[in-house]
């Protein structure tokens, strides 16, 4: 079983949902509005990929927080409790795959290897 994370209005989890239901992969969708991102996933996420790879420090909600809010996250610890807060800052999507790994990002050519 897929999951793939993220937040249905996002045009990357749009594509990426099109993409993997076009392949027919088996696929659960969390959303992070509705559901809010669960801790131990968050773990899972960060033992995986980098937290610099999660926190997207080009998006709008980033760019919103105040700027000591922004300098407070500096590791895997303080990136998990801003993610957990505020769900908008992750980088979309967030896949874990059927064996485990996680990808963060839409990337068809990666995805059609997973597949």
């Amino acid at each position: 079983m897929i999951t793939l994370y993220g937040i249905p209005n996002c045009d990357t989890v749009k594509k990426a949902r099109v993409w993997l239901s076009e392949h027919g992969a088996d696929v659960t969708f969390h959303d992070f509005k509705k559901q809010g991102v669960p801790a131990d996933a968050a773990d899972r996420w960060l033992k995986a990929v980098s937290w610099e790879t999660l926190v997207n420090r080009k998006g709008t909600t980033w760019r919103k927080l105040e700027e000591a809010e922004r300098a407070a996250v500096v590791g895997a610890a303080s990136a998990k409790a801003l993610m957990l807060a505020q769900p908008s800052v992750i980088k979309r999507p967030v896949v874990q795959w059927a064996d485990g790994t996680v990808t963060v990002g839409f990337n068809a050519a990666d995805w059609e290897q997973r597949l």
